[in-house]
Formats: C-alpha cells, sequence, structure tokens
C-alpha cells in the first residue's frame, strides 16, 4: 500500500519538476521579450549617421536622405508602356523617400517602392556623363526587400545618354546601356548583368547576359536584411559582380556573356544539301539473316488456358447486373413519349458470395509458341559514312570587336520595375570609377546599417541563451523531441520503485534545510520543496 502511495506521488512530483522547468523557461523568454526592443533602441540610438560626402570622382552620389529628392532630382515616370492594356500601362506605382520600417536609423532615408503588382518607374540624371574610355565604371546600391520578394526586380538601369532626354517619359523601351540588379519569380533566383552591345556592322543593339553565378542567392530575397549590391566593369574587358563585398560572378566580356559578344567566323550553308548517296546509318540488318522455318510469326500472344476449371460454386444461371426490384415508373412517365420504361440495373445480391456469375469462360494466358514479328539482327554497315553536316561558309555577319567594354555612354540612372512585393527600400546609390570612393561610400552607409542589423542580432541571441541550470535543461527538452518519449517509458518502470525505498528511508530534514530558499521566478519550486518534505515524513 504504502509502496503504491510513493510511486504516484513520485509520478506527481516528476510532472511539477517538468512544470517548474518550463515555467523557469517562460520566463527567460519573457526577459528577452520584454528587454530585446530596450536593447534595440539603446543600439540604434548609439549609432551616428550623417549624410556622406563622397570623397572623388563620382558621377552620381545619392543617399535619398533629403525628402525633397523626388521631383527635383528624381523624376517619377509620367508615359505609358507600349503593347500592354490600357489599364496596365501606367506607371502608377508610388514612390516615397522614408526611413527603413524596422529599426530605422535616425536621419538615414532611403527611396522606397510602395506598391505591389504595379509598374513602377523613376530616375535621375548623372551630374557628368560616364564614358567608356580608360577607367573603369562602378555601379553600387543596396537594397533592403522589406517584406522579402515574391516576384519582380530591384534592379538599376544605366541608361543611355541622350542630349534630349526626358526622364518623364522613362519606359522599358528607353534605350540603356547596362542593367544590373537581383530579380526573382517563383524559384528562379537572378543577379542581373546585361549590357547592350553595339554592331559595328549595322550599329544595332544586341543584350548580352552575363554567365549565372553558381552561388546561391535565395537568402537575398528572403531574410529581409540590406545588401549591397557592386558592379564593376574595367577597360580590359573583365567584370565582376559582389553582394555584400563578396564576389559572387567574375568573367570577361569576350568569352562568358550569353550570346557571345563576337559571332563566329563561319557558320553552316544553308544551302548545302545532304548528297542522296550519304549512308548516315551506323547499323542495318544483316542481308544475309534468314527466319528460322519454325517462327510462326501469326501465332497469337495470348491463348486460352486449357487446363482452367470453373470454379465451384459459380452461378451461370444469374445474371452479374438486375433490374432494381424496388425501382418504380415515375408518375410522369409517357411510354407513348418516353418508350418502354424500364428499371435501373443493379448488381446482383446473389453474386455478392459467389466467386462469379454468368456464362463462364476460361482465363487467357501467355502464349509459349509466341515469338512476334521476325526481324533480321543488326550489324555493322559498310557504307557508313557518319552524320552529315553541310560545309561551313565565311559568316556573312562575322566580325570581330576587340573592346566591347567601349559601350554607349551613360546619362542616367534609372529604376523601372514590377513586383508583387512591396515596400522595396533602395538607397545609396553611387556611380563612380575609383574602388576607393565606393568602399568609402559604402563604409558610410550600407556598413552602418548592417552592423546594427546584425549586432543586433548577436544581442538577442546572445540574450536568448540560458544561464542557470534549470533553464538550460529547459531548453535541452523543449528541443528535444526523443526525450518525451523516454520520459513516458521511465513513468512506467520500476525505477519509481528504487526512488520510493530511497525515500523511505530518507531522515526528517533539519531546521536548516528548511531555510532553504526558492529558486528566483519561479513560485512552484517553493511547492516542490514543500512536497517533497511531505513525502519524507511520510510513515
Amino acid at each position: 500500500m504504502r509502496t503504491s502511495k510513493m510511486k504516484i506521488s513520485l509520478a506527481l512530483v516528476s510532472c511539477v519538476l517538468l512544470v517548474c522547468v518550463v515555467n523557469a523557461e517562460d520566463a527567460v523568454v519573457e526577459e528577452v521579450t520584454d528587454s530585446s526592443s530596450e536593447k534595440a533602441a539603446s543600439a540604434i540610438e548609439k549609432v551616428q549617421y550623417v549624410s556622406p560626402e563622397p570623397d572623388g570622382d563620382v558621377y552620381l552620389a545619392e543617399h535619398f536622405d533629403n525628402p525633397e529628392a523626388i521631383g527635383t532630382k528624381w523624376v517619377k515616370s509620367q508615359a505609358k508602356k507600349e503593347g500592354t492594356d490600357e489599364s496596365l500601362a501606367k506607371y502608377d506605382g508610388l514612390w516615397a523617400i522614408e526611413p527603413a520600417s524596422k529599426e530605422p536609423i535616425p536621419g538615414d532615408l532611403g527611396l522606397v517602392m510602395k506598391s505591389k503588382a504595379k509598374h513602377a518607374a523613376i530616375s535621375a540624371l548623372l551630374e557628368k556623363p560616364f564614358h567608356f574610355t580608360d577607367k573603369p565604371l562602378i555601379v553600387q546600391y543596396d537594397v533592403t526587400l522589406q517584406n522579402g520578394q515574391e516576384c519582380g526586380g530591384a534592379y538599376l538601369k544605366l541608361l543611355q545618354y541622350d542630349k534630349e532626354m526626358r526622364l518623364s517619359q522613362f519606359t522599358d523601351k528607353t534605350p540603356y546601356t547596362i542593367m544590373f540588379g537581383p530579380d526573382k519569380c517563383g524559384n528562379d533566383h537572378k543577379l542581373h548583368f546585361i549590357f547592350q552591345h553595339k554592331n559595328p556592322k549595322n550599329e544595332s543593339f544586341e543584350e548580352k547576359h552575363a554567365k549565372k553565378p553558381s552561388t546561391k542567392l535565395d537568402e537575398y530575397f528572403s531574410d529581409k536584411k540590406p545588401h549591397l549590391y557592386r558592379l564593376q566593369v574595367y577597360p580590359d574587358n573583365t567584370f565582376d559582380v559582389s553582394v555584400d563585398y563578396k564576389i559572387i560572378n567574375k568573367g570577361s566580356l569576350l568569352e562568358d556573356m550569353v550570346p557571345p559578344v563576337n559571332p563566329p567566323s563561319e557558320i553552316d550553308d544553308p544551302e548545302d544539301r545532304m548528297p542522296s548517296d550519304w549512308d548516315e546509318r551506323e547499323k542495318i540488318p544483316d542481308p544475309a539473316a534468314v527466319k528460322p522455318e519454325d517462327w510462326d510469326e501469326d501465332a497469337p500472344e495470348q491463348v486460352i488456358d486449357e487446363n482452367a476449371v470453373k470454379p465451384s460454386g459459380w452461378l451461370e444461371d444469374e445474371e452479374i447486373m438486375i433490374p432494381d426490384p424496388t425501382a418504380v415508373m415515375p408518375d410522369d412517365w409517357d411510354e407513348e413519349m418516353d418508350g418502354t420504361w424500364e428499371a435501373p440495373l443493379i448488381e446482383n445480391p446473389a453474386c455478392e458470395s459467389a466467386p462469379g456469375c454468368g456464362k463462364w469462360t476460361p482465363p487467357m494466358m501467355p502464349n509459349p509458341e509466341f515469338k512476334g514479328k521476325w526481324r533480321a539482327p543488326l550489324i555493322d554497315n559498310p557504307n557508313y559514312r557518319g552524320k552529315w553536316r553541310p560545309k561551313k561558309i565565311p559568316n556573312p555577319e562575322y566580325y570581330f570587336d576587340p573592346n566591347p567594354f567601349h559601350m554607349s555612354s551613360i546619362g542616367a540612372v534609372g529604376i523601372e520595375v514590377w513586383s508583387m512585393s512591396d515596400n522595396i527600400l533602395f538607397d545609396n546609390v553611387i556611380v563612380t570609377d575609383e574602388k576607393d570612393v565606393a568602399d568609402q561610400w559604402a563604409a558610410a552607409t550600407f556598413d552602418i546599417k548592417r552592423e546594427l542589423v546584425d549586432s543586433d542580432g548577436n544581442i538577442l541571441e546572445r540574450m536568448r541563451q540560458p544561464t542557470h541550470w534549470i533553464q538550460r535543461l529547459g531548453r535541452w527538452m523543449n528541443n528535444s523531441d526523443w526525450f518525451w518519449h523516454a520520459y513516458g517509458l521511465v513513468t512506467l518502470s520500476p525505477v519509481y520503485l528504487f526512488f520510493g525505498f530511497l525515500f523511505w528511508w530518507v531522515r526528517q530534514p533539519s531546521e536548516e534545510e528548511d531555510e532553504v530558499r526558492c529558486l528566483p521566478r519561479s513560485k512552484c519550486t517553493c511547492f516542490l520543496r514543500e512536497l517533497l518534505e511531505m513525502l519524507c515524513r511520510l510513515e
């Protein structure tokens, strides 16, 4: 009797202990939640942000910290897309200059595309045109996909220089020199680098796309953090693309673009035809082979199984389907108009317990004599001449451009996108020919934002790490599914009997032990101590 009581009591003690552990863990979580916002606010207050000024040669440096930039420097498109339904043709996406939606830095603003599922376009002139001569082109900006990205782009277009350019008429048809930046739809994640190459023979333009990088790009579209995108194109016809200072794509304008910058010097002759005596067959049927005399091509693939026996209990006199005996002719049935009424058919209930009903026929089986249509075996073709290919001729469209770096001059930067996600924040656009200038610009803008985001995340992670053994135990239990299975087995095992006898012989607690202090923030710990003392006093 006492042993049973002890086992029940110990089970209760274990449950209370688990509740205490969970309560202790919850208390830590509450502490983190209450203090995390205060820590983040404190970290933001310590950030010293000042709108940067570029130190060096720049063609455009825009930090968007001036709320009046839209309408003065940056011009929203008033045009319409060609070849699009009138209701969708307008560039009516909303633009605003405002702080980040999460943990904004005082004084740091950005250009935000507010609308989704709308065409949006905005652009600004460079302070001076960029000419592709003997200096590299460096384009850099940061983007925060504040609501992630479902389908759409966040790229820049470097528009061709034109003295008559009207930014208010900027559309997808406006000639551009380079398109650069992230783009996504579904599971297709891209980081575009496209440039318009001018054909030296006919002066037409064709898009050349950099080969897709092997680096995974998913995280940049989903983590909702600011990311720094940089494109560098060099006079030696090389390029590199980096994200957050990490190069993820690089190559040559001459070798790593699709389609290639320079067409092949020779092409297949479109007028060439394969000769009539050209034999492309590598194998042919053996002309000397003869069909065997016992080969019966007419033998069926299946025959009746002559050894089959009708199953016992087969009801040949019963139909599989019978008229429904409960069916009644409708009152409005007119046999002159509708014909003779017949009850609908139902499955014969007499066949439910029988192996079958109706006329029995033996089943079919594979025909052991079946061989199918005879075909001669294949042998090497003595007249085989290989796969025919048309002869090569000089490509009339051939040209060789040794310096595709010499692109059309750039006169403006534009953003022309459509997205299924809103609140895309563009910031800190710079166009320069000096890497040090781009580095200094990023250090004064992007680095501050990113360090705040990353350090705040590290602070919160450290705050969430349990310190007390009770808290660590609770964390471990919450993350270990197998623990709860093991616990259930233990509660039903004879181990409780052992602990029962152990408590049976324990002495009465002393007054000093009675003064044991409760764990802070855990009221149930006091209750647990009292319950243990009660068990120790059981007679």
